[in-house]
């Protein structure tokens, strides 16, 4: 069964979506209740809405801004729910952010950021380049300053920011994040895992992450 999309402004949406992600997150290991995610709609700009046979499989808030100038994709609360089909799920809902950020910024490279617990979360990132952070890499002082910029847009302390790890600590419980799950953990690149040596998402720690989005990829996109 096909996975429809769709992007609109969090303005429009009504008690009865909110509710129903709330349901959703319910039955994963990230349960946003309708507070929050009221809050997350007052936060960003759009939300991204993936649904099976009328039913949510998927969502995210986010927001296409520049930053420094510079054109990004930046990725609030999102969560995709632990089906057998969730890796269509995820991937529809990025097609479709990557389709906005073409129709925003034609001809030019986009970052994407967002924020991860666990390995898994990576896999939103699979038709990006130039990943940070990633294993036996070092990043460069432009790039963590990168990491800095996109804390400081999640609203993270910068006392509580670890710019060589990327990784931030926050009092939110569940912390606010890209939650999934690989369908096949065993098939996740095992030396991610070192990246999240020091994130425990029950204590609220989170991973920063981003990577870019091609011109040229995004023009097939587009197209």
């Amino acid at each position: 069964m096909a996975t429809d999309v769709e992007t609109k402004d969090c303005t429009a949406l009504g008690d009865a979506e909110l509710a129903e992600m709330a349901d959703m997150c319910a039955e994963g290991p990230h349960r946003y209740e309708v507070g929050l995610l009221s809050k997350q709609a007052e936060a960003w700009v759009l939300v991204t809405l993936a649904r099976e046979n009328g039913k949510l499989k998927g969502f995210s808030f986010s927001t296409l801004e520049r930053i420094g100038g510079t054109p990004s994709v930046i990725i609030g609360v999102a969560s995709v729910k632990r089906t057998a089909k969730r890796d269509t799920v995820l991937r529809g809902m990025i097609t479709e952010q990557l389709r906005r950020a073409v129709l925003a910024f034609p001809d030019e490279d986009v970052l994407i950021g967002t924020r991860f617990a666990t390995p898994a979360g990576f896999e939103a990132f699979r038709a990006l380049t130039d990943i940070v952070p990633r294993p036996e890499y070092v990043a460069t002082g432009e790039e963590r300053a990168w990491g800095r910029r996109l804390a400081k847009r999640f609203g993270i302390d910068s006392a509580a920011y670890d710019e060589h790890s990327f990784v931030a600590r926050a009092d939110e419980k569940p912390p606010a994040l890209f939650s999934h799950d690989a369908i096949k953990p065993e098939k996740v690149d095992g030396a991610l895992h070192v990246l999240f040596a020091d994130v425990d998402a029950d204590s609220g720690s989170v991973l920063v992450a981003f990577g870019w989005a091609l011109a040229d990829d995004l023009v097939k996109l587009g197209n």
